[in-house]
Protein backbone atom coordinates (compact mmCIF):
# COMPACT_ATOMS: atom_id res chain seq x y z
CA UNK A 1 0.00 0.00 0.00
CA UNK A 2 1.16 3.28 -0.85
CA UNK A 3 1.53 6.34 1.72
CA UNK A 4 0.16 9.68 1.09
CA UNK A 5 2.30 12.19 2.32
CA UNK A 6 1.34 15.86 3.01
CA UNK A 7 3.83 18.39 1.94
CA UNK A 8 5.81 20.27 4.20
CA UNK A 9 5.58 23.23 2.67
CA UNK A 10 1.72 23.95 1.72
CA UNK A 11 2.44 26.90 -0.59
CA UNK A 12 4.46 25.05 -2.82
CA UNK A 13 1.77 24.32 -4.88
CA UNK A 14 -0.37 26.94 -4.90
CA UNK A 15 -0.45 29.31 -8.20
CA UNK A 16 1.84 32.24 -8.57
CA UNK A 17 0.85 35.71 -8.52
CA UNK A 18 0.27 38.48 -6.59
CA UNK A 19 -2.53 38.10 -3.96
CA UNK A 20 -5.54 40.26 -3.36
CA UNK A 21 -4.56 42.35 -0.75
CA UNK A 22 -1.08 43.25 -2.80
CA UNK A 23 -3.03 44.61 -5.82
CA UNK A 24 -5.83 46.70 -3.58
CA UNK A 25 -2.20 48.72 -2.05
CA UNK A 26 -0.74 49.08 -5.23
CA UNK A 27 -4.21 50.39 -7.23
CA UNK A 28 -4.91 52.60 -3.64
CA UNK A 29 -0.78 54.36 -4.39
CA UNK A 30 -2.20 54.70 -7.66
CA UNK A 31 -5.41 56.60 -6.87
CA UNK A 32 -3.33 58.76 -4.63
CA UNK A 33 -1.12 59.89 -7.02
CA UNK A 34 -3.75 60.82 -9.75
CA UNK A 35 -5.72 62.42 -7.05
CA UNK A 36 -2.43 64.87 -6.09
CA UNK A 37 -1.55 65.35 -10.20
CA UNK A 38 -4.81 65.83 -11.72
CA UNK A 39 -5.47 69.02 -10.29
CA UNK A 40 -1.99 70.16 -10.79
CA UNK A 41 -2.74 69.52 -14.41
CA UNK A 42 -5.65 71.00 -15.08
CA UNK A 43 -4.40 74.25 -12.88
CA UNK A 44 -1.15 74.55 -15.41
CA UNK A 45 -4.15 74.01 -18.72
CA UNK A 46 -5.71 76.81 -16.71
CA UNK A 47 -2.83 79.28 -17.26
CA UNK A 48 -1.75 78.05 -20.24
CA UNK A 49 -5.14 79.06 -21.81
CA UNK A 50 -5.05 82.67 -20.40
CA UNK A 51 -1.39 82.84 -21.24
CA UNK A 52 -2.82 82.29 -24.50
CA UNK A 53 -5.97 84.47 -24.68
CA UNK A 54 -4.05 87.34 -23.75
CA UNK A 55 -1.71 86.89 -26.61
CA UNK A 56 -4.05 86.33 -29.28
CA UNK A 57 -5.88 89.63 -27.99
CA UNK A 58 -2.71 91.36 -27.90
CA UNK A 59 -2.55 89.61 -31.85
CA UNK A 60 -5.63 91.54 -32.47
CA UNK A 61 -4.38 94.86 -31.33
CA UNK A 62 -1.78 94.91 -33.49
CA UNK A 63 -4.11 93.85 -36.44
CA UNK A 64 -6.41 96.51 -35.25
CA UNK A 65 -3.29 98.94 -35.26
CA UNK A 66 -1.90 98.20 -38.54
CA UNK A 67 -5.58 98.32 -39.88
CA UNK A 68 -6.09 101.83 -38.77
CA UNK A 69 -3.04 102.50 -40.20
CA UNK A 70 -4.09 101.63 -43.34
CA UNK A 71 -7.79 102.46 -43.80
CA UNK A 72 -8.24 105.43 -41.70
CA UNK A 73 -10.44 103.52 -38.72
CA UNK A 74 -10.71 99.91 -36.77
CA UNK A 75 -12.53 96.99 -38.35
CA UNK A 76 -15.84 96.63 -37.92
CA UNK A 77 -15.37 92.65 -37.43
CA UNK A 78 -12.53 90.49 -36.71
CA UNK A 79 -13.52 88.37 -39.72
CA UNK A 80 -12.54 91.82 -41.72
CA UNK A 81 -8.75 91.60 -39.98
CA UNK A 82 -8.66 87.55 -41.69
CA UNK A 83 -9.36 87.00 -45.14
CA UNK A 84 -8.04 84.41 -47.96
CA UNK A 85 -4.10 84.39 -47.89
CA UNK A 86 -2.74 85.34 -51.27
CA UNK A 87 -5.60 88.08 -52.02
CA UNK A 88 -5.07 91.48 -52.54
CA UNK A 89 -5.62 93.16 -49.01
CA UNK A 90 -9.04 95.36 -48.90
CA UNK A 91 -11.17 96.91 -45.58
CA UNK A 92 -13.23 93.83 -45.30
CA UNK A 93 -10.22 90.41 -46.05
CA UNK A 94 -7.18 92.96 -44.83
CA UNK A 95 -5.20 89.87 -43.93
CA UNK A 96 -3.40 90.72 -40.96
CA UNK A 97 -5.15 87.83 -38.72
CA UNK A 98 -4.68 84.39 -39.30
CA UNK A 99 -8.04 82.42 -39.52
CA UNK A 100 -8.33 80.82 -36.77
CA UNK A 101 -8.96 84.43 -35.20
CA UNK A 102 -10.25 86.04 -38.43
CA UNK A 103 -13.48 84.82 -37.57
CA UNK A 104 -16.85 87.08 -36.71
CA UNK A 105 -16.97 85.14 -32.94
CA UNK A 106 -13.34 83.22 -32.60
CA UNK A 107 -13.00 80.19 -30.25
CA UNK A 108 -9.12 79.80 -29.28
CA UNK A 109 -7.54 77.46 -26.58
CA UNK A 110 -10.75 77.24 -24.58
CA UNK A 111 -11.98 81.32 -24.77
CA UNK A 112 -14.44 82.99 -26.47
CA UNK A 113 -13.55 86.84 -28.49
CA UNK A 114 -16.18 89.10 -28.40
CA UNK A 115 -15.56 92.37 -30.75
CA UNK A 116 -17.38 95.54 -31.00
CA UNK A 117 -16.74 98.94 -32.35
CA UNK A 118 -18.38 102.04 -31.47
CA UNK A 119 -19.13 105.08 -33.37
CA UNK A 120 -20.00 105.20 -36.97
CA UNK A 121 -17.77 104.16 -39.74
CA UNK A 122 -14.49 104.77 -39.78
CA UNK A 123 -14.59 103.16 -36.25
CA UNK A 124 -12.74 105.13 -33.54
CA UNK A 125 -13.40 102.80 -30.96
CA UNK A 126 -13.21 98.86 -30.22
CA UNK A 127 -13.39 96.08 -27.26
CA UNK A 128 -12.12 92.79 -27.29
CA UNK A 129 -13.55 90.66 -24.28
CA UNK A 130 -11.98 87.11 -23.95
CA UNK A 131 -14.35 84.91 -22.02
CA UNK A 132 -13.43 81.23 -20.93
CA UNK A 133 -15.90 78.67 -22.49
CA UNK A 134 -16.55 76.67 -19.61
CA UNK A 135 -15.61 78.43 -16.51
CA UNK A 136 -13.18 77.20 -13.95
CA UNK A 137 -12.29 74.45 -16.29
CA UNK A 138 -10.73 75.84 -19.65
CA UNK A 139 -10.11 79.11 -17.01
CA UNK A 140 -11.05 81.43 -14.76
CA UNK A 141 -10.05 84.84 -15.48
CA UNK A 142 -11.98 87.18 -18.14
CA UNK A 143 -10.21 89.29 -20.54
CA UNK A 144 -11.00 92.64 -21.73
CA UNK A 145 -8.75 95.01 -24.07
CA UNK A 146 -9.82 98.41 -26.28
CA UNK A 147 -7.74 100.38 -28.28
CA UNK A 148 -5.79 101.59 -25.51
CA UNK A 149 -3.93 98.64 -25.50
CA UNK A 150 -3.94 97.84 -22.16
CA UNK A 151 -5.40 94.41 -20.71
CA UNK A 152 -7.39 94.12 -17.78
CA UNK A 153 -8.96 91.02 -16.22
CA UNK A 154 -11.68 89.85 -13.74
CA UNK A 155 -12.38 86.47 -11.98
CA UNK A 156 -16.13 85.87 -11.56
CA UNK A 157 -17.32 87.69 -14.56
CA UNK A 158 -17.12 90.04 -17.96
CA UNK A 159 -13.72 92.22 -17.31
CA UNK A 160 -14.31 95.46 -18.38
CA UNK A 161 -11.99 99.46 -18.40
CA UNK A 162 -12.60 99.68 -14.88
CA UNK A 163 -10.86 96.22 -13.87
CA UNK A 164 -7.42 95.80 -12.68
CA UNK A 165 -4.76 95.66 -15.37
CA UNK A 166 -2.93 92.82 -16.02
Amino acid sequence: MMRMTRSANPRRHAASGFSLIELLIVVTIILILAAIAIPKYLSVKEVANEAAAVSAMNAIQNAEMAYSGAYGGYSATLADLGGPLGAVPTATAAELLNSDLGQTTPTKSGYVFTYATQGSTPFELFTINADPEIVGVTGVRHFFSNQSAVVHYRVGGQAGVSDPVL
